[in-house]
């Protein structure tokens, strides 16, 4: 608190002395920032002292107090700040008097130009005025007494504080509510262009806020970063108002080569970088702080209704399952009480993953937590890579989980070249995002788009990617092919497809430029684009690429009219690629361990199957840590095996990351050739430890014979666990592939991945009079991609109008 004693040194303490030693100051190069904005507050409190002892001298007013509140309360005045003065007083002097003492003070501020938000009340008053205004309520908890009688000023804190902390339950809602309506109206502060460094969301106003809410003690603010940040836009907002002279929050585009340069700070670039990182903290403290407080609201209000049910006692807090080590609680995705950091290093993506499919938040203690975790071998773990993709294509979101994984510097241990892209503006009107966050929200537009392509998981993490290269030298396309390669290797892609991922970055701009720039007519025109895609694969990525893209941009990037140029452009180049030769198939390959399995089967005409465990190298205690297990099934051939197998996977919480079907003829003891059905799975335990072998084989049995009632035990479960909030997958998409096989039917399923998902495919396919010769799945991230291969009991081709019948019932039977 500034006493009255204070001083600057200044000999004069009258209007003009004040003026000048305020230049003085204000242009003194060796003093900036918090040093700066304190000096001046003390050099303001010295003059006020002079002015106001005087004024209440010739008065004759006593018990009168000049009381600084807001941000000349927090001693943090910026070269164009208001005065915000409160003269309180305790009712005992003349209306006259009080008003002559006002005059005396005020007058002598406006006659130097500063601007002044000034008011004149008793206590009572002070404490009526913010019990029914908020806004004066805030700038009242900043209260700072600077010259006159100490026991008011002492008095309305004391009242103030404590009316704030015992309404906390009311007032709290309502300031959430006018931070919400501010940003609505100013926008947020990281992504704009030209920022109100005060009003925006994640800017000074919020950084007030935060304040409020640590002053209820209801809940507090993440405080790692959070002083820095503020302090940062104060220092911006210092300079802006020496730059342009005028008390203005707003930074325009014409002033920040000056504010730059003012700061020492390289260019606008880097200035606008330093603002986005100042207001991401700030915004990111703010939404865990509000839930926090909201999470702590509903929590009192439900507490006297829970303990008359329960008599008193407190209830443990319910902890639901999501993942392996991670559960729900209080509506938060949280570590289970047996995860281990400092063992498990995919931890903190699979914990991430689980939170952005259930829609939930993380909580920050979490991620604080999952910082200290072991960083991945390189390349990751096909399981570390699955959660990474399933992240990512959790639509909406994953937005929020990544913002709390960048606030504890996660992301950029996952992918150190984020970095250059971090907060880095973009000068173009037609951009929303900085250029991180609109990778990301390329991504999530990507998402929608899953089941448009046969490789989710390329799409996903070109979509990241696609704008890597931005902030280094040349062209950013050209530039990023070689990052996103590097980075697509580590994260545990083949090199087959780190070069489609590569060649997506490369090219992720050459589909709308040469639709909208370029003669479609032109045998050149697809000709080029057909050599720089190579293949068909390639190009519906590219195509869904050049969508999320242009939508996660801004409403401008994308039109009718360009999605119509573009899906043309797609249409001729996809018919001169299937115009080249196809490529020869490969080789069908049976393992001895398959061919041992198989023989094992038609000997006994029942199912066999065997679990291989690919274990981790031994931990500390020796124990190794199971991170898949490859099923193998055979059984002769039969209806309904397909949904009988997967049913069984699903009851037993097996989540099937890939499948293959087929059969295979082999001779019996009679000389004839008996088909026998292989199924090779790769599955892992959605949470808990794997099944035995002998229980899987027992329940196949069961549900083959009818015993085991499949469809309604997995109905039972999904009704007992309803389906999480989060955002709306896209529907299913089940198609026939016309061409794609001279022996069978070929059908594309694409939908999101769920517990019984192949279960429900193979019902329908049994339920549609189809022998399936195989079947292939691919579970990328969140999504699956089965392709299975049918015809009709005879061996013979479906119909064109038979398998639309199919795929038909297929989507049925998945949209049910």
């Amino acid at each position: 608190m500034t006493t009255p004693q204070q001083t600057t040194g200044q000999p004069d303490p009258g209007p003009s002395g004040y003026a000048a030693a305020r230049l003085s100051l204000l242009h003194e190069k060796t003093r900036s920032g918090p040093p700066r904005r304190a000096a001046l507050s003390r050099l303001t409190d010295d003059w006020l002292h002079a002015l106001f002892t005087a004024a209440a001298r010739e008065a004759g007013v006593h018990g009168a107090a000049l009381v600084a509140v807001g941000g000349y309360g927090r001693g943090e005045l910026s070269p164009r700040s208001d005065l915000d003065l409160l003269l309180l007083h305790d009712g005992s002097s003349d209306a006259s008097a009080i008003a002559a003492l006002a005059d005396r003070v005020w007058y002598p501020v406006w006659d130097l130009g500063l601007a002044l938000d000034h008011s004149v009340r008793t206590t009572a008053e002070a404490r009526r005025t913010a019990g029914e205004d908020l806004k004066v309520q805030l700038g009242l908890l900043d209260a700072r007494h600077i010259v006159g009688d100490p026991a008011p000023t002492a008095a309305l804190r004391t009242a103030v504080l404590a009316d704030w902390r015992n309404q906390a339950p009311k007032r709290l809602p309502e300031l959430d509510e006018l931070c919400r309506e501010r940003a609505e109206r100013q926008g947020e502060l990281q992504f704009l262009l030209e920022p109100d460094l005060k009003e925006a969301r994640g800017g000074l106003r919020d950084a007030t806020a935060l304040r409020a809410v640590a002053a209820s003690w209801l809940a507090d603010a993440p405080r790692e970063g959070l002083a820095d940040a503020r302090r940062a836009l104060l220092d911006v907002r210092d300079a802006l108002h020496l730059t342009t002279g005028r008390a203005t929050d707003r930074l325009a585009l014409q002033e920040q080569d000056g504010v730059a340069a003012d700061l020492g700070i390289g260019d606008a670039d880097e200035l606008l970088r330093q603002v986005y990182e100042a207001a991401r903290t700030v915004s990111y403290a703010s939404d865990v702080t509000w839930r926090e407080v909201n999470r702590v609201l509903r929590s009192r209000a439900a507490r006297p209704r829970l303990r008359a049910l329960l008599g008193g006692s407190r209830p443990a807090p319910e902890r639901t399952p999501l993942a392996e080590g991670v559960v729900e609680q209080d509506g938060e995705a949280v570590l289970a009480r047996t995860a281990r950091v400092e063992r498990d290093a995919a931890l903190p993506l699979r914990a991430a993953a689980a939170a952005a499919q259930s829609g939930l938040p993380i909580s920050p203690y979490v991620v604080r937590r999952l910082a200290a975790a072991h960083p991945l071998p390189v390349p990751w773990p096909a399981a570390a890579r699955e959660e990474f993709v399933t992240l990512l294509g959790a639509g909406e979101p994953t937005v929020a989980v990544w913002e709390a994984f960048e606030a504890e510097g996660l992301i950029t241990r996952l992918i150190p070249e984020w970095e250059r892209v971090r907060c880095r503006p973009q000068r173009n009107a037609v951009h929303t995002w900085t250029v991180d966050r609109h990778l990301v929200e390329t991504a999530v537009e990507a998402s929608a788009l899953t089941r448009r392509v046969s490789r989710p998981d390329l799409l996903l993490v070109a979509a990241l990617l696609h704008d890597i290269g931005k902030g280094l030298p040349g062209d950013h396309s050209a530039a990023g092919e070689p990052v996103a390669r590097s980075v697509a290797l580590r994260i545990g892609f083949d090199r087959a497809d780190a070069e489609v991922v590569a060649t997506l970055v490369r090219h992720h701009l050459l589909l709308v430029e040469t639709a909208t720039r370029r003669d479609l007519d032109d045998p050149a025109t697809v000709s080029s684009v057909a050599e720089k895609v190579d293949s068909l694969s390639t190009l519906e990525l590219l195509h869904a690429l050049t969508e999320a893209d242009a939508l996660a941009t801004g409403p401008a990037a994308w039109s009718a009219w360009r999605a119509s140029l573009v899906s043309d452009l797609v249409g001729r180049v996809a018919a001169a690629l299937a115009g080249r030769a196809p490529a020869a198939p490969r080789p069908v390959v049976t393992s001895a361990e398959q061919e041992r399995l198989a023989v094992e089967a038609l000997r006994t005409g029942g199912p066999v199957l065997s679990l291989h465990a690919q274990p981790e190298p031994p931990q500390e205690d020796d124990e190794p840590e199971p991170v898949g297990v490859e099923l193998l099934i055979a059984l002769p051939d039969r209806p309904g095996v397909l949904p009988a197998a997967a049913g069984v996977l699903a009851l037993h919480r097996l989540t099937v990351r890939a499948a293959d079907l087929r059969i295979v003829e082999l001779p019996t003891a009679l000389g004839e050739v008996s088909d026998v059905l292989l199924l090779s799975w790769r599955v892992a335990a959605a949470y808990g430890s794997l099944p035995q072998a002998t229980r899987l084989r027992a329940d196949l049995v069961r549900a083959l014979d009818g015993s085991l009632d499949i469809r309604s035990r997995l109905a039972e479960r999904e009704a007992a666990y309803p389906r999480r909030r989060g955002t709306q997958a896209p529907p299913p998409r089940v198609a026939v592939v016309p061409g794609s096989s001279e022996l069978a039917t070929v059908i594309e399923v694409r939908a999101q991945d769920a517990p019984g998902l192949l279960h429900r495919i193979g019902r329908a396919l049994e339920e549609a009079a189809v022998r399936v010769r195989s079947a292939h799945v691919s579970t990328l991230g969140a999504n699956v991609v089965d392709t299975v291969y049918v015809t009709r009991p005879d061996g013979a081709l479906l119909t064109t109008g038979e398998a639309t019948t199919v795929a038909k019932m297929v989507e049925e039977a998945l949209r049910g």
